[in-house]
């Protein structure tokens, strides 16, 4: 099969989007045999990658939000292959691309199909890998919680327009965290476990995360009691909070809540009282911009900073 032939997995909802339909053609004007193929339901874009992949295509794109990313990325690691993947950010966070530098304009986004791949790691946890970040407490809370239509409305802010209006419903939960030279345990607020650094709609919770270093980055926001009382009023003041997080980089922490925690996973939500998080080094081919700041040296594994 030529190397200029890719396949174009793209969410249903963005059949008619225009921008991305000239895109497309732009890309073939160029001499690019670009498919397309749309998902429907839950398990299209696995069993449309596995169609590709049957059909010889080595180079993939994912167009749509985080979560469609994240089901064609992990049908790729399930499959075991060496073909690469191209983001065509298309959702309203667009969390991953926005961190790693991917432009969020379609035509320019599919131009990465002429820039060599890198091995990227994922992360994983009770047998699913997530490509930007898991994150628990009340910033998953609000991220499932914020409503289809208020996103249509505000783009990205309808994440912080709803996480200002829950602050009545903050609650904090009892967890340990452990890892390789790591403890952590007491009341949090939030938790990032990120192999890329942003969630939520561009709330950043890792910030000096890595795509290529092996390790995961975790950020713990601890909550004492003045910490609850006090949140809204640093925000509302223009605030930061950052140094306020409990930081650390690891290959792989376990995560053991009193209560149960409920996680959201590149927009898949996912709840346990024991969960296990590592890194997967190197496990994904994506094209991503040769100046990303998601691509760096390996680090070593850091206790806290």
């Amino acid at each position: 099969m030529s190397e200029h032939k890719a396949l174009l997995i793209l969410h249903g909802k963005q059949a008619l989007n225009e921008e991305v339909r000239a895109a497309v053609e732009a890309k073939r004007a160029s001499g690019w045999a670009l498919a397309v193929r749309l998902t429907w339901e839950a398990g299209d874009a696995k069993r449309l990658v596995n169609e590709a992949l049957a059909a010889g295509y080595t180079q993939l794109i994912a167009g749509g939000g985080d979560g469609t990313l994240r089901d064609v990325a992990e049908a790729l690691v399930d499959a075991s292959t060496q073909a690469s993947l191209v983001l065509l950010p298309l959702g309203t966070a667009n969390d991953f691309a926005r961190a790693a530098g991917v432009p969020l304009e379609p035509a320019a986004a599919l131009e990465l199909l002429d820039t060599p791949a890198r091995a990227i790691d994922l992360g994983e946890v009770a047998g699913q890998v997530f490509l930007n970040m898991a994150t628990g407490g009340f910033g998953s809370q609000v991220t499932a919680n914020t409503s289809e239509d208020l996103k249509k409305v505000l783009g990205g802010a309808a994440y912080l327009f709803t996480g200002l209006s829950r602050f009545a419903e903050l609650s904090a939960t009892y967890a340990e965290l452990q890892g390789p030279d790591f403890r952590w345990h007491g009341e949090l607020l939030a938790l990032g476990i990120g192999n890329g650094r942003q969630a939520g709609g561009g709330h950043v919770l890792c910030p000096d995360a890595l795509v290529d270093d092996g390790l995961l980055d975790i950020s713990i926001l601890p909550a004492p009691q003045e910490l609850v009382g006090t949140l809204k009023n640093l925000l509302a003041e223009g605030l930061g909070i950052d140094n306020l997080f409990v930081r650390a980089r690891l290959p792989w922490v376990e995560v053991k809540a009193s209560r149960g925690l409920d996680i959201n996973l590149d927009g898949e939500p996912l709840q346990g009282d024991t969960l296990r998080f590592a890194a997967r080094p190197a496990a994904l081919q994506v094209h991503l911009p040769a100046d990303s700041p998601l691509l760096g040296a390996v680090r070593r594994v850091s206790r806290r900073g």
